[in-house]
Protein backbone atom coordinates (compact mmCIF):
# COMPACT_ATOMS: atom_id res chain seq x y z
CA UNK A 1 0.00 0.00 0.00
CA UNK A 2 1.32 3.09 -1.24
CA UNK A 3 3.07 5.74 2.11
CA UNK A 4 0.25 8.41 1.81
CA UNK A 5 -2.89 5.47 2.41
CA UNK A 6 -0.89 3.80 5.22
CA UNK A 7 -0.98 7.69 7.18
CA UNK A 8 -4.21 8.00 6.42
CA UNK A 9 -5.51 4.81 7.95
CA UNK A 10 -2.93 5.10 10.72
CA UNK A 11 -4.75 8.51 11.46
CA UNK A 12 -8.09 7.25 11.43
CA UNK A 13 -6.95 4.16 13.65
CA UNK A 14 -5.46 7.00 16.24
CA UNK A 15 -8.39 9.48 15.56
CA UNK A 16 -11.00 6.61 16.85
CA UNK A 17 -8.78 5.43 19.50
CA UNK A 18 -8.20 8.76 21.42
CA UNK A 19 -12.03 9.12 21.26
CA UNK A 20 -12.35 6.07 22.74
CA UNK A 21 -9.82 7.31 25.49
CA UNK A 22 -12.52 10.27 25.91
CA UNK A 23 -15.72 7.77 26.06
CA UNK A 24 -14.05 5.66 28.45
CA UNK A 25 -12.89 8.39 30.69
CA UNK A 26 -16.50 10.27 30.24
CA UNK A 27 -18.69 6.54 31.21
CA UNK A 28 -16.23 5.73 34.80
CA UNK A 29 -17.47 9.22 36.08
CA UNK A 30 -21.60 8.48 35.11
CA UNK A 31 -24.55 7.26 36.60
CA UNK A 32 -25.64 5.46 33.70
CA UNK A 33 -23.95 1.82 33.90
CA UNK A 34 -27.56 0.33 34.62
CA UNK A 35 -31.04 1.72 35.01
CA UNK A 36 -34.13 -0.38 36.37
CA UNK A 37 -37.02 -0.12 38.98
CA UNK A 38 -37.13 -1.84 42.05
CA UNK A 39 -40.30 -3.34 44.29
CA UNK A 40 -41.50 -2.55 47.19
CA UNK A 41 -42.52 -6.02 47.82
CA UNK A 42 -43.17 -5.75 51.84
CA UNK A 43 -45.72 -2.47 50.84
CA UNK A 44 -47.34 -4.39 47.49
CA UNK A 45 -47.79 -7.14 49.97
CA UNK A 46 -49.52 -5.35 52.71
CA UNK A 47 -52.62 -4.14 50.09
CA UNK A 48 -52.38 -7.11 47.82
CA UNK A 49 -51.45 -4.04 45.11
CA UNK A 50 -52.44 -5.33 41.87
CA UNK A 51 -52.47 -3.62 38.31
CA UNK A 52 -52.20 -0.17 38.25
CA UNK A 53 -52.23 0.03 41.72
CA UNK A 54 -48.52 -1.79 41.65
CA UNK A 55 -47.43 1.17 40.31
CA UNK A 56 -47.56 2.80 43.28
CA UNK A 57 -44.68 0.31 44.88
CA UNK A 58 -42.45 0.16 42.36
CA UNK A 59 -39.31 3.12 42.20
CA UNK A 60 -36.26 3.55 39.97
CA UNK A 61 -32.49 2.82 40.50
CA UNK A 62 -29.53 4.09 38.38
CA UNK A 63 -26.13 4.09 39.32
CA UNK A 64 -22.53 3.80 37.67
CA UNK A 65 -19.31 2.79 39.34
CA UNK A 66 -18.73 5.27 41.71
CA UNK A 67 -22.15 6.64 42.81
CA UNK A 68 -26.15 6.36 42.44
CA UNK A 69 -29.39 7.57 42.77
CA UNK A 70 -32.68 5.36 43.87
CA UNK A 71 -36.48 6.41 43.95
CA UNK A 72 -37.91 4.36 47.03
CA UNK A 73 -41.64 4.18 46.64
CA UNK A 74 -43.81 2.37 49.30
CA UNK A 75 -47.39 3.62 48.45
CA UNK A 76 -46.85 7.23 50.18
CA UNK A 77 -44.90 8.74 47.20
CA UNK A 78 -41.49 8.71 45.59
CA UNK A 79 -38.30 9.65 47.75
CA UNK A 80 -34.87 10.34 46.05
CA UNK A 81 -31.64 8.74 47.78
CA UNK A 82 -28.58 9.17 46.80
CA UNK A 83 -25.80 6.48 47.89
CA UNK A 84 -21.94 5.85 46.77
CA UNK A 85 -20.31 2.65 46.74
CA UNK A 86 -16.72 4.43 48.30
CA UNK A 87 -17.36 3.64 51.73
CA UNK A 88 -20.84 3.02 51.72
CA UNK A 89 -22.07 -0.19 49.65
CA UNK A 90 -18.58 -1.85 50.45
CA UNK A 91 -19.62 -4.48 52.86
CA UNK A 92 -22.61 -5.35 50.85
CA UNK A 93 -21.13 -5.71 46.92
CA UNK A 94 -18.60 -7.74 45.73
CA UNK A 95 -15.85 -5.24 46.53
CA UNK A 96 -13.16 -7.02 44.50
CA UNK A 97 -15.36 -7.66 41.55
CA UNK A 98 -16.24 -3.84 41.69
CA UNK A 99 -12.41 -2.59 42.46
CA UNK A 100 -11.14 -4.85 39.27
CA UNK A 101 -14.09 -2.93 37.19
CA UNK A 102 -12.43 0.40 37.51
CA UNK A 103 -9.00 -0.82 37.60
CA UNK A 104 -9.35 -2.45 34.18
CA UNK A 105 -11.45 0.74 33.05
CA UNK A 106 -7.94 2.86 34.16
CA UNK A 107 -6.22 0.15 32.34
CA UNK A 108 -8.23 0.53 28.95
CA UNK A 109 -8.09 4.76 28.91
CA UNK A 110 -4.13 4.07 29.64
CA UNK A 111 -3.50 1.57 26.66
CA UNK A 112 -6.12 3.27 24.27
CA UNK A 113 -3.93 6.64 24.97
CA UNK A 114 -0.73 4.82 24.07
CA UNK A 115 -2.12 2.81 21.26
CA UNK A 116 -3.09 6.71 19.76
CA UNK A 117 0.63 8.21 20.10
CA UNK A 118 1.97 4.94 18.61
CA UNK A 119 -0.44 5.03 15.81
CA UNK A 120 0.80 8.54 14.88
CA UNK A 121 3.95 7.96 15.43
CA UNK A 122 3.51 5.17 13.07
CA UNK A 123 1.91 7.51 10.28
CA UNK A 124 4.72 10.27 10.31
CA UNK A 125 7.39 9.05 11.87
CA UNK A 126 9.96 6.39 11.35
CA UNK A 127 9.27 3.80 13.52
CA UNK A 128 11.89 0.44 13.81
CA UNK A 129 10.17 -3.12 15.11
CA UNK A 130 9.04 -4.78 18.25
CA UNK A 131 6.65 -2.40 20.39
CA UNK A 132 6.90 0.61 18.39
CA UNK A 133 5.95 -0.90 14.91
CA UNK A 134 3.23 -3.03 13.38
CA UNK A 135 3.88 -5.40 15.97
CA UNK A 136 3.49 -2.66 18.72
CA UNK A 137 -0.04 -1.40 17.16
CA UNK A 138 -1.40 -4.94 17.33
CA UNK A 139 -0.50 -5.60 20.76
CA UNK A 140 -1.80 -2.07 22.19
CA UNK A 141 -5.18 -2.44 20.37
CA UNK A 142 -5.29 -6.10 21.91
CA UNK A 143 -4.92 -5.26 25.44
CA UNK A 144 -7.43 -2.38 25.07
CA UNK A 145 -9.84 -4.55 22.92
CA UNK A 146 -9.22 -7.10 25.78
CA UNK A 147 -9.81 -4.71 28.77
CA UNK A 148 -13.10 -4.07 27.41
CA UNK A 149 -13.97 -7.41 27.04
CA UNK A 150 -13.53 -8.06 30.42
CA UNK A 151 -14.72 -5.14 32.30
CA UNK A 152 -18.22 -5.94 30.04
CA UNK A 153 -17.72 -9.59 31.55
CA UNK A 154 -17.03 -8.76 35.41
CA UNK A 155 -19.52 -6.11 35.90
CA UNK A 156 -22.49 -8.10 33.93
CA UNK A 157 -21.75 -11.01 36.62
CA UNK A 158 -21.86 -8.63 39.37
CA UNK A 159 -24.82 -6.72 37.78
CA UNK A 160 -26.74 -9.76 36.94
CA UNK A 161 -25.41 -13.02 39.07
CA UNK A 162 -24.73 -11.17 42.25
CA UNK A 163 -28.18 -8.98 42.01
CA UNK A 164 -25.89 -5.75 42.41
CA UNK A 165 -28.99 -3.71 42.23
CA UNK A 166 -31.23 -5.62 44.66
CA UNK A 167 -28.19 -5.42 47.11
CA UNK A 168 -28.11 -1.58 46.76
CA UNK A 169 -32.17 -1.72 46.81
CA UNK A 170 -32.21 -2.90 50.49
CA UNK A 171 -29.31 -1.26 52.12
CA UNK A 172 -29.92 0.35 55.34
CA UNK A 173 -33.62 -0.61 55.43
CA UNK A 174 -35.00 -2.41 58.39
CA UNK A 175 -39.10 -2.40 57.17
CA UNK A 176 -39.36 -3.21 54.19
CA UNK A 177 -37.78 -5.58 51.58
CA UNK A 178 -37.39 -4.77 47.85
CA UNK A 179 -37.33 -6.37 44.79
CA UNK A 180 -35.11 -5.77 41.51
CA UNK A 181 -38.05 -5.46 39.20
CA UNK A 182 -36.54 -4.54 35.99
CA UNK A 183 -33.23 -3.49 35.13
CA UNK A 184 -31.32 -3.08 31.69
CA UNK A 185 -27.61 -1.54 30.71
CA UNK A 186 -27.61 2.09 30.13
CA UNK A 187 -25.41 4.29 27.92
CA UNK A 188 -21.89 3.80 29.44
CA UNK A 189 -22.07 0.20 29.56
CA UNK A 190 -22.62 0.22 25.69
CA UNK A 191 -19.92 2.74 25.33
CA UNK A 192 -17.73 0.26 26.91
CA UNK A 193 -18.33 -2.20 23.91
CA UNK A 194 -18.50 0.33 21.08
CA UNK A 195 -14.51 0.80 22.43
CA UNK A 196 -13.88 -3.26 22.18
CA UNK A 197 -15.13 -2.93 18.90
CA UNK A 198 -12.91 0.13 17.29
CA UNK A 199 -10.55 -1.99 18.87
CA UNK A 200 -10.84 -4.78 16.83
CA UNK A 201 -11.94 -2.14 13.89
CA UNK A 202 -7.89 -1.13 14.39
CA UNK A 203 -6.49 -4.34 14.28
CA UNK A 204 -8.42 -4.65 10.79
CA UNK A 205 -7.23 -1.30 9.60
CA UNK A 206 -3.50 -1.88 10.42
CA UNK A 207 -3.62 -5.60 8.38
CA UNK A 208 -5.29 -3.39 5.45
CA UNK A 209 -2.11 -1.08 5.89
CA UNK A 210 -0.77 -3.82 4.58
CA UNK A 211 1.13 -5.48 7.80
CA UNK A 212 1.14 -9.15 8.37
CA UNK A 213 -0.86 -10.49 11.69
CA UNK A 214 1.46 -11.60 14.47
CA UNK A 215 2.92 -14.92 14.26
CA UNK A 216 1.66 -15.32 10.83
CA UNK A 217 3.49 -17.19 8.23
CA UNK A 218 4.80 -15.74 5.50
CA UNK A 219 2.89 -16.75 2.01
CA UNK A 220 6.30 -17.19 0.48
CA UNK A 221 7.91 -19.28 2.57
CA UNK A 222 6.07 -22.86 1.48
CA UNK A 223 7.58 -22.04 -2.05
CA UNK A 224 10.48 -21.16 -0.81
CA UNK A 225 10.95 -24.89 1.22
CA UNK A 226 9.69 -26.57 -1.98
CA UNK A 227 12.69 -24.70 -3.87
CA UNK A 228 15.48 -26.21 -1.50
CA UNK A 229 13.60 -29.18 -2.00
CA UNK A 230 14.03 -29.64 -5.14
CA UNK A 231 17.67 -28.36 -5.07
CA UNK A 232 18.41 -31.66 -3.03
Amino acid sequence: MPAPQKKILFCLAGAFSFVCALGTAAAIGTQLWVKGTILCKTGALLVNATGPELEKFIGEIRYGLFHGERVRQCGLGGRPFQFSFFPDLLKIIPASIHVSVILFCTVLIIFTLVGTGFFLYNAFGSPYETLHGPVGLYLWSFIACSCGCLIMILFSSEVKIHHLSEKIANFKEKSFTFKTHSEQFADSFWIILACSLVHFLNTLLIRLAGFEFPFSKPKDSGTATGAADLMY
